[in-house]
Parts: C-alpha cells; sequence; structure tokens
C-alpha cells in the first residue's frame, strides 16, 4: 500500500507551507519532525506519525534523543534507518545548539550556566563523568571525559581530573557526571568523590567551583546544596 503523503493534508495543515507562511515558532515539534520525515505509512501521515511517536515519548525531544536507531524502525511502522538517524541527528544538533548557546558567553557565572553546558549529558544512555576546565574569572578553557561506565556508576580517577586542569593551566574547574536512572539525588560515592576532588584541588591551588550531577528531571548542584 502507498504511504500517505503530507500533501495529502489539507493545505493549511501542511507543515511546509505553514512555516513559510507563519514561520517555524508556529509548528509543533511533530510537525517539524515530519518536516525531517517527509512521509508517513499506509495508514498516517508523516505528522501523524510523528505525533504518535511523540506521545510516546511523553511530549520530550530528550526522550527521543534518548532512543536507538533500532528502537525506532522495530516499534514505528515507515520509519527506516535513514530517518530514524535524520531524527536522531536532529535530536543531537539541538543539544549541541544548547552547548554553544552556553560556549559563546564565554562565561560560566552560576550552576545553572554549568547545568546548560553540560545539559546533553541528561541523554547519555550510560554514566560519564566530565571536568570544564576554568579561567580565574570562570571563563571556558576548555572540557575533557574523564571516564566512562554503565548504567549505575562509572570510576573516577582523581589523579586523572587533576592532571587535565595543570596540562590546561586551569585555576578552577566544574566537575559533571549524569545519572542515567533519572534520579538526582547524589550517592555515598558521589559525596566521596567530591570531597577528594576538593581536597586534591585545594593542594594543587586549584578552585573546584562547583559538581553538577544531570539526569532527564533536571540538575543536582553541590554549590547551590553549600556542600562545597
Amino acid at each position: 500500500m502507498n504511504k500517505i503523503n503530507i500533501k495529502d493534508l489539507p493545505l493549511d495543515e501542511r507543515p511546509r507551507e505553514k512555516m513559510m507562511a507563519q514561520g517555524a515558532a508556529s509548528l509543533t515539534d511533530a510537525e517539524l519532525l515530519a518536516i525531517l520525515i517527509g512521509s508517513g505509512n499506509s495508514e498516517e501521515t508523516a505528522v501523524g506519525l510523528m505525533q504518535r511517536v511523540m506521545h510516546d515519548c511523553r511530549g520530550s525531544l530528550n526522550s527521543l534523543g534518548r532512543m536507538s536507531i533500532d528502537d525506532l524502525t522495530t516499534r514505528y511502522k515507515g520509519i527506516g534507518e535513514a530517518k530514524a538517524i535524520t531524527l536522531l541527528a536532529a535530536c543531537e544538533l539541538g543539544s549541541r545548539r544548547r552547548r554553544e548557546d552556553v560556549v559563546e558567553r564565554k562565561k560560566i557565572g552560576d550552576s545553572r550556566d554549568a547545568y546548560e553546558y553540560f545539559a546533553s549529558m541528561r541523554d547519555l544512555p550510560l554514566e560519564e563523568c566530565h571536568v570544564l576546565m576554568l579561567r580565574q574569572n570562570h571563563s571556558i578553557i576548555g572540557e575533557t571525559l574523564i571516564s566512562r561506565g554503565g548504567i549505575a556508576g562509572t570510576a573516577v580517577d582523581v589523579r586523572e581530573v587533576l592532571r587535565q586542569a595543570l596540562v590546561q593551566r586551569s585555576t578552577a574547574i566544574i566537575l559533571c557526571h549524569n545519572h542515567p536512572s533519572g534520579n538526582l539525588r547524589p550517592s555515598r560515592e558521589d559525596d566521596q568523590l567530591t570531597k577528594r576532588v576538593a581536597a586534591a584541588c585545594e593542594t594543587m591551588d586549584i578552585r573546584l567551583v562547583d559538581h553538577i550531577i544531570v539526569a532527564d528531571t533536571g540538575y543536582y548542584s553541590y554549590r547551590e546544596e553549600g556542600k562545597i
């Protein structure tokens, strides 16, 4: 059977025409995604298909971004590998744009800025730990992946954190790791790691500005909680 095409919709309901007439902001997430995939299946248009996908993701583009190519192709008729790759590439571009917005400011002013910089980590399927190197005025020098682990945790070598900071001539750092489980409560291991890194930084006259935990539910800041 032939796929139902977007052109089968009334003219004022076609996403491309709607965007041209009213601008991108007038489109729903499903309509924007429908423009990317172009066509649906024998039972629904691209818009209808993407409305169903977004409903399953509870309206969250972050949840869509965490899906795999296999998830999309096996669960949704009309989404093959090419369309799945296109959708996930779009989600990744959105994450990179959020980070670029922070980088363009070139300075971390508070914990919220740090979270926005690391926000794309909330979509990672496995736990990772990154360190952000800063100058004295908290302008950004660079970022390094310190460790990558499993769903439940990752081992962090404090010496490697300090080595990266020293190599980059950083006078301040922000540590960040993600919780794929979505639970923002820090573990006892998280608390111990924060204390070890803070002590090591103090020895080398480097300031630990914050330790951020990110998840799809938001973020936890050791600085905001008064634990640093």
